[in-house]
């Protein structure tokens, strides 16, 4: 139990940095993103969507899975201490990203034209393309830098390279726009955020952890080694998400031959709302791959088994609520910050973030219980299962519902293999998911949603100060009705103590909270 807590601990630290940066990077993206959305056309917006998807899917060939194991190698040869195992990880992986991000990035830039006059038959999205495609480098330099932050686990740099990102986009796209250059600048903006923000990023690897680091022998005779370490627990998992990029991309070609740019730039305006839910689920997935990764199934099953189960049930006490509150206050959401001219956007919010839901079944435990145990090789196959059903899905819903068609689509196509994986883990780790507690967590969640929705529709208009009002019931109904349907205990409650304790001043908040609901669960079993 005591290393249970100790993980929580470190987790709930982590996590609050994460939490912390994700939130602000996010508010940032978020002002950036209305004011971006405000200044173009729907049609605009849809466009500079557009630009994004060649560097989006030719970057799915950029990683190999390298990422995935600086952070798995990184955390344990911190934990064992072996400096110069590490160091090998740094200089591997940082070759191998640079070397693929530069091919790619002009792979990218030459095919622009046949992309923009073939594959999309928009021939203005050209040059926009070739200033998109540096973003294929950026964008590997700067996942290197946040893997070798979370091996780490210095989350608090994680959330820094964030911030920086998001304030350089929120601000020189609005800016470039105002100027006078249209889609044009919104596309440079972006862009440059990207190469400030990596960086930035490997500049704070090399002074903080590379130099730092002492020379314990000559670590450079063993690179190859060590990269081949690295692809062989990483590939399986490149493949996965290779797997998962390609079927996001071609849900992005799908809606680019089939939908009209005013159509996408709705569908980009709900997908944003997917940020606030992320403020969650980003830092929950984050620290517990490190976490996962440090556990002996052979010698700490129990702890695994533990740790696996509480990591669902406690994301779920913050994902799943978070999820309901967008979804029933997706009109005066999207009213409020985007204004009244993307009507399909509310719409659009409220289904797509149905998958956020799968939380309470585990879905975001379950792939880093698998890849920091090491079975990446399941993940590469329940990556399999999920593109063999979306792309036949896609094919079929896409062109007879457009977006709509695609939100189903993708709803669908998780599920099998979400379904396959809990199955796995529960035939080779006797490892399952607490039932219980997650339908309790989303009928709490479902009654306050459904409070708000009914005090919402007397409402005459929705918009900001509905948005306040709808949020503050929903909070408060949540919070009463969660110790009102046991989903959470005494023991939950003591546990969340000694995690939070690790927060800071912020624990004295969280405690006011807990404070709260352990009164309300005394007067509830009274």
């Amino acid at each position: 139990m005591d290393k249970i807590i100790t993980q929580a601990k470190i987790s709930a630290r982590g996590g609050l940095h994460l939490f912390l940066g994700v939130s602000l990077s996010s508010v940032i993206s978020a002002v950036g993103t209305i004011i971006l959305a405000r200044l173009l056309t729907p049609s605009q917006y849809g466009l500079f969507t557009v630009a994004f998807m060649p560097p989006t899917l030719i970057g799915l060939f950029r990683d190999w899975g390298i990422n995935f194991s600086v952070i798995r190698y990184l955390a344990q040869y911190k934990s064992n201490n072996n400096i110069t195992a590490a160091k090998r990880v740094l200089i591997s992986g940082l070759l191998c990203e640079s070397v693929l991000g530069i091919l790619l990035s002009v792979a990218c830039f030459s095919l622009s034209s046949f992309l923009a006059l073939n594959v999309f038959n928009r021939p203005e999205v050209q040059p926009l393309i070739g200033i998109t495609s540096i973003t294929i480098l950026a964008g590997a330099l700067f996942t290197f830098a946040q893997s070798t932050f979370t091996g780490f686990e210095k989350m608090e740099l994680s959330s820094l390279t964030m911030i920086i990102q998001s304030g350089f986009k929120s601000f020189l796209a609005p800016i470039l726009v105002l100027l006078g250059y249209g889609t044009l600048g919104a596309v440079l903006g972006y862009t440059t955020a990207f190469v400030i923000s990596s960086l930035l990023g490997i500049l704070t690897i090399y002074f903080l952890f590379h130099k730092n680091l002492r020379q314990e022998g000559d670590y450079s005779n063993n690179l190859a080694s060590t990269f081949k370490t690295m692809l062989k627990y990483g590939l399986p998992l490149y493949i996965s998400t290779l797997l998962g990029g390609l079927l996001a991309q071609f849900y992005n070609f799908m809606i680019a031959i089939y939908c009209t740019d005013f159509l996408i730039g709705n569908y980009q305006v709900a997908i944003n709302f997917s940020v606030l839910i992320n403020f969650f689920t980003t830092p929950i997935t984050t620290v517990l791959f490190p976490v996962f990764s440090k556990l002996d199934p052979e010698k700490e099953m129990k702890t695994l088994r533990t740790i696996f189960q509480s990591s669902i049930k406690y994301a779920c006490l913050v994902t799943i609520p978070a999820t309901a509150a967008i979804m029933v206050l997706s009109t005066p959401l999207t009213l409020t910050l985007f204004g009244e001219k993307y009507t399909y956007a509310p719409f659009f919010v409220t289904l797509y973030a149905i998958s956020y839901l799968y939380a309470a079944l585990g879905n975001l435990s379950l792939g880093n219980f698998l890849n920091g145990q090491g079975k990446t090789i399941v993940t590469m196959k329940l990556s399999l299962i999920t593109l063999a059903t979306g792309i036949p899905l896609g094919f079929l819903l896409i062109p007879m519902f457009q977006i709509i068609g695609l939100i189903i689509a993708i709803l669908i196509s998780g599920f099998p293999s979400l379904v396959a994986g809990l199955w796995w883990v529960k035939e080779h780790y006797d490892v399952t998911v607490d039932f219980g507690s997650s339908t309790k967590i989303i009928v709490a969640s479902a009654t306050a949603a459904i409070v708000t929705l009914l005090i919402l529709s007397q409402i005459p208009t929705l918009d900001w100060k509905s948005l306040v009002i709808g949020g503050t019931i929903f909070l408060v109904t949540y919070l009463v009705t969660l110790p009102l349907t046991r989903a959470v205990t005494a023991d939950d409650i003591k546990n969340l103590r000694h995690m939070l304790n690790e927060l800071g001043p912020f624990s004295y908040l969280f405690n006011l909270l807990l404070n709260l609901i352990e009164k309300l669960t005394t007067i509830f079993k009274t």
